[in-house]
C-alpha cells in the first residue's frame, strides 16, 4: 500500500507498507539525501512476512515534498517526522531500523521518544556527538578524506547520464573491497529512484540542514530499548571501531557484525541483514 502522509502544513511524504497490517511494525528510516526506496525490495519481503513494514522517503527526497529552501529545517525535524508517519498510520510504537544518517535519527529518537520504540537498529552510523570514548580509548574514526573529496562534488549540476554515473561511482566506494560490485544493480536502482522522484538533481538539502540539536550521545546511558547495532567493517565512513563505540555506550546493545559490508545494501548482504534484523527483532518482542 502506499500513500502520502501530511507531516506539516504543505509538506507530505511518500509512504509504503507492507505486510499484515495487525503484524508488530517495523518502520525503515534511510540515509541523508535518499529514497526509502534505497531499502532493498528483497529484505523488505523478508520482513514483511510476519511484520509490517513500513518505508518513506524524507523530506526533500523521492516522491515526498521538495521545500527545505523556501522553509529549512533542523535534521531533528526528521526524526519527528518519522512519528508522524508511526501516527498516520496508526501505529504507537515500532521495530526502528535506521541507516547511515537514519541511525543517527534512530539514535536520537532512542533519547528523545524511546516510548515509541520496541527495539532500535542502527546500520552504518556513527554515535552521536557527545558520546564518551570507551575506557580503552576507542572513540569515533574520521571518514576516509578520499571519500570526502568525491562527496565535495556531489550538489554540482550534471545532467541525467552523468548524475547516474555519479552516484554509481558513489556506491562504488561506499560499497567496500570485498563483496564484489554489481555497477549494473545500483544502475538499476538509481534510474528507478530518479524515476520515482521526477527528477535528478540533488540539492543537498540534509547536508544543509542544522546537526546540532543531535549532539545527545551523553545520554544514552539513560537509554533502556533494546538496540542492536551492525558493524560493517569495509565502510570508508564508519569503521567497525565507530560500532562497537556505539554499542559500548548503550546499556541494552547487542553488536553484530555482517563480514564484508560496506555503506550500501547490495542485494548480496541482504540475507545476512534481514537474518540479523529477524533475529534482534524477534528476540525483544
Amino acid at each position: 500500500m502506499e500513500r502520502f502522509v501530511e507531516v506539516a502544513e504543505g509538506v507530505s511524504l511518500w509512504v509504503e507498507s507492507r505486510g499484515p497490517e495487525g503484524a508488530p511494525a517495523v518502520l525503515l528510516i534511510m540515509g541523508a539525501n535518499a529514497s526509502g526506496l534505497a531499502w532493498p525490495d528483497e529484505l523488505v519481503e523478508r520482513l514483511a512476512r510476519e511484520h509490517r513494514v513500513i518505508r518513506y522517503d524524507h523530506r526533500d527526497t523521492g516522491a515526498s515534498t521538495w521545500a527545505f529552501d523556501k522553509a529549512p529545517y533542523p535534521l531533528t525535524r526528521l526524526g519527528e517526522d518519522a512519528l508522524a508517519v508511526l501516527d498516520a498510520l496508526g501505529i504507537d510504537r515500532a521495530h526502528v531500523v535506521g541507516f547511515s544518517l537514519g541511525g543517527f535519527l534512530v539514535q536520537w529518537l532512542l533519547v528523545a521518544h524511546p516510548e515509541r520504540l520496541l527495539s532500535a537498529t542502527v546500520i552504518s552510523a556513527a554515535a552521536l556527538q557527545g558520546t564518551p570514548a570507551l575506557a580503552d580509548g576507542t572513540a569515533q574514526a574520521p571518514i576516509d578524506p578520499e571519500l570526502l573529496e568525491l562527496w565535495s562534488h556531489m550538489f554540482e549540476p550534471r545532467d541525467l547520464e552523468a548524475e547516474i554515473e555519479w552516484r554509481i561511482e558513489n556506491w562504488r566506494r561506499l560499497n567496500g573491497k570485498v563483496i564484489p560490485f554489481d555497477a549494473e544493480e545500483f544502475r538499476a536502482l538509481e534510474r528507478r529512484i530518479i524515476a520515482h522522484a521526477g527528477r535528478h538533481d540533488n540539492p543537498g538539502a540534509h547536508a544543509r540542514a542544522d546537526y546540532s540539536a543531535l549532539a545527545r550521545g551523553a545520554e544514552f546511558v539513560h537509554v533502556t530499548v533494546p538496540t542492536l547495532v551492525i558493524a560493517t567493517p569495509e565502510d570508508p565512513t564508519n569503521p567497525a571501531s565507530n560500532a562497537r563505540h556505539l554499542a559500548g555506550n548503550l546499556p541494552r546493545s547487542t553488536l553484530v557484525t555482517i563480514d564484508g559490508m560496506g555503506h550500501a545494501i547490495p542485494r548480496a548482504v541482504v540475507p545476512r541483514l534481514a537474518a540479523a534484523l529477524l533475529n534482534h527483532i524477534e528476540t525483544v518482542s
